[in-house]
């Protein structure tokens, strides 16, 4: 530093920043953070605890929404995945027109029209393009009006089905489901999980599983309907969902329905038959018209009413509709066939028929118009015969003379497949309605009708039992009478004198020869129907009578095929068998039963100029009654009874089973020329020790000449049968 007297300069900052121009204000510098600081102090503590709330909600916000997009984008990625998934998996349109684990079997009349199906049929696949206009917008707009609007599902349809289940107090997933049709498509696919028979017992626990609803189930579906809109175009979407749909009565598919209520394709329904398919998809069972016509009636009037709303029908198309409503085709109204199309189920083998995988037609010898005839028949008497309310049960069967079954009823009212048939399953006694095999016997070891029998009291000792006392109906008794007499009158005391000189194990043999397959009683009991039978069975043996003498299988399956093959897998299984009588033991026989008709305890079956012969039966204390017999064309047999065996009250085989027999066999016969019955007349015959006497004409009822048919010969005078019968007054001439 210098000494000298001179101060030094001081010293001066360089400056930063200019001076500003004249009349204008100098910024102030920037704040620092520091300086910062103290103001948000102030202004927070101006807004107080508010402030803290505010600031508190936007930190909350911000982290659910940072968590809800990342949550967001993640489900996004695996949705995206899971459709993809069932995506790859989707096979080609035309593999799921029909995935059904069993085939159908159609059953044909002996005209080879449809009387009946078994089985859930699928009548041919058919496409949204080709299907009626009529019914392809009846579906849309019952089941789903926003399909071509949505991407397989509809937030709105669920909101308003979640509406509707709250107010009628149910929960909010519980009944109406808001499903599109996409929706229900999936669910009609199980998911794309295959039916798998070593998970599920049967197909119907199957489809149960995949038809189960709840919050987890619609999850489910969301990702397999997106995946459907995504593989198919919406055609196709209705392209599955018309072939697959159940429709009630065993029909999958609309085609299979539209065949099976209407008796044509669903290419050419119109709107009412559309809107009665259609509606039948809220409730299959419940709307079938096959079950009530007129509650699937009113259930098409509302999907009218539908279509009309939303633009499908024009007014006057609507109207035309709802005043000409859709009804059945012949075939499904008139259900016939059904105790009948239960019983040929079981003449095939059940690979063919009721466990088959394919689709079987079924040709069989049912007479459809024979089976009306049957069936009003029975209801004519019995609806104006019996009280009302009454429980007794009856059961018909008509049937060619080599055993092909032509109509059956195996019950009063018609009943669902699988009910009990009275007709093939009722084993119950057969009464005096076996006597006639008990004279087949007798007439194939040389007795005539001419010869006689005593019908005076009987008592048999039977070892281990004590005596055994059959008495008559009547509790008289005629004395010595002819066979014919014996047979027409019913009479019981003869049945057994004729079944104990033959016999009891010739007589047991010709019975079941003949058909009767049941156990047959051993005692002497045996003449006089003690046993069990079914109607099939004592039809089928009377049958045998009337052919002249031959055995007969009952049969109804003429042939069985796989659909679309000309070449049956299985042929006819029955028909006539071996011989059991002689010709002329049967002919006889035959004139026998004719006489139970013309002057006996069958006289309420006469059926005027055409002959006609049967046998009435009553069981003890009238728990059955029977009328079984035959023309020169047709074998019919009745049957009357409770199903608990209580006794009837006023009824026996000769009253309202041989009115019911007279009235099926008058309509059966119905424009067919009278032909006379095979039967042979036999020559009068003295009673034994009177040679010398004239006969008494009452004892025989010739035919009238002009009447006889051809071939027809006189029995000669049998010494072999006289010696017989000697020894059978003698060891049974008393008690």
């Amino acid at each position: 530093m210098s000494k000298s007297g001179k101060r030094p300069s001081p010293l001066v900052a360089d400056r930063r920043y200019k001076t500003p121009a004249e009349g204008k204000k100098a910024a102030p510098p920037p704040k620092t953070k520091a300086a910062r600081k103290p103001a948000a102090r102030q202004r927070t503590a101006r807004r107080g605890i508010s402030g803290w709330i505010a600031a508190l909600i936007s930190l909350i916000w911000r982290m659910i929404w940072g968590f809800a997009w990342r949550i967001g984008a993640v489900g996004a990625l695996i949705l995206a995945l899971v459709v993809f998934y069932f995506y790859a998996q989707l096979p080609p349109v035309g593999d799921m027109l029909d995935a059904r684990a069993r085939g159908s079997v159609t059953l044909l009349d002996r005209n080879e029209k449809v009387f009946a199906w078994r089985g859930e049929t699928f009548g041919g696949s058919t496409t949204a393009e080709t299907v009626s206009k009529y019914l392809h917008d009846a579906v849309v707009a019952t089941e789903d009006k926003r399909f071509y609007g949505h991407f397989g599902l509809s937030p709105r349809g669920i909101a308003s089905a979640i509406r509707i289940n709250l107010r009628e107090g149910r929960g909010p997933l519980s009944g109406n489901g808001g499903s599109t049709i996409t929706q229900q498509v999936a669910k009609l696919l199980c998911l794309g999980v295959p039916y798998d028979a070593t998970t599920w017992k049967t197909e119907a626990d199957y489809e149960s599983d995949c038809r189960q609803g709840g919050i987890v189930r619609k999850i489910r579906e969301v990702p397999f309907a997106l995946a459907l809109e995504v593989k198919y175009t919406k055609e196709e979407i209705l392209t599955i969902y018309f072939n697959r749909a159940y429709l009630g009565a065993g029909a999958r598919g609309f085609e299979a329905a539209a065949q099976r209520y209407f008796g044509k394709s669903a290419n050419v329904v119109d709107a009412a038959e559309g809107a009665m398919l259609a509606g039948l998809l809220k409730a299959p069972s419940t709307y079938a018209p096959t079950n009530n016509l007129k509650r699937a009636q009113d259930r098409a009037a509302v999907v009218l009413d539908l279509m009309q709303e939303q633009g499908y029908l024009t007014m006057a198309e609507h109207e035309a509709a709802l005043r000409n409503p859709a009804t059945l085709s012949k075939a499904a109204e008139a259900r016939a066939g059904g105790y009948f199309a239960d019983w040929v189920m079981g003449e095939g083998p059940n690979f063919l028929t009721k466990d088959t995988t394919e689709d079987v037609i079924m040709r069989t010898t049912l007479d459809q118009k024979l089976q009306a005839a049957a069936e009003s028949a029975m209801h004519a008497v019995l609806d104006n015969k019996l009280r009302d309310g009454s429980k007794t049960e009856a059961a018909v069967i008509v049937m060619s003379a080599d055993g092909a079954v032509r109509a059956m009823v195996g019950g009063r009212h018609a009943a669902p497949p699988g009910s009990f048939n009275r007709a093939t399953m009722a084993k119950r006694q057969t009464g005096s309605a076996f006597k006639p095999f008990v004279y087949a016997a007798a007439m194939d070891m040389g007795y005539s009708p001419a010869d006689y029998v005593e019908d005076t009291p009987l008592t048999i000792n039977i070892k281990g039992s004590g005596p055994y006392s059959p008495q008559n109906y009547t509790k008289k008794y005629l004395g010595l009478i002819t066979l014919t007499k014996a047979l027409e009158e019913s009479v019981n005391t003869a049945a057994v004198r004729i079944s104990e000189a033959m016999g009891r194990d010739v007589v047991r043999k010709v019975a079941s020869e003949f058909g009767i397959e049941s156990d047959l009683a051993a005692g002497p009991a045996l003449a006089l129907g003690a046993s069990e039978s079914t109607l099939l069975e004592m039809t089928g043996a009377y049958a045998g009578i009337l052919n002249g003498g031959s055995s007969v299988r009952p049969y109804g399956l003429l042939d069985l095929r796989l659909q679309g093959d000309n070449v049956p897998l299985l042929g006819q299984d029955g028909g006539i068998g071996e011989r059991v009588i002689s010709q002329q033991a049967a002919e006889y026989l035959t004139y026998m039963m004719y006489m139970v008709v013309q002057e006996g305890t069958g006289g309420r079956a006469k059926l005027g100029s055409r002959q006609a012969a049967g046998k009435t039966g009553t069981t003890s204390a009238a728990r059955d009654a029977w009328f079984i017999g035959f023309t020169a064309d047709y074998v019919a047999g009745v049957w009357m009874g409770y199903d608990d065996n209580t006794p009837l009250a006023g009824v026996t085989g000769g009253g309202l089973p041989a009115e019911i027999w007279h009235e099926v066999m008058l309509r059966v016969h119905e424009g067919l020329p009278e032909r006379p019955l095979p039967m042979l007349i036999p020559e009068p015959r003295l009673p034994p020790g009177t040679e010398t006497q004239a006969p008494d004409p009452s004892y025989y009822q010739p035919q009238p000449q002009d009447t006889q048919p051809s071939g027809a010969v006189s029995s000669p005078q049998d010494p072999l049968a006289e010696r017989i019968l000697q020894e059978v007054l003698g060891i049974f001439g008393g008690n």
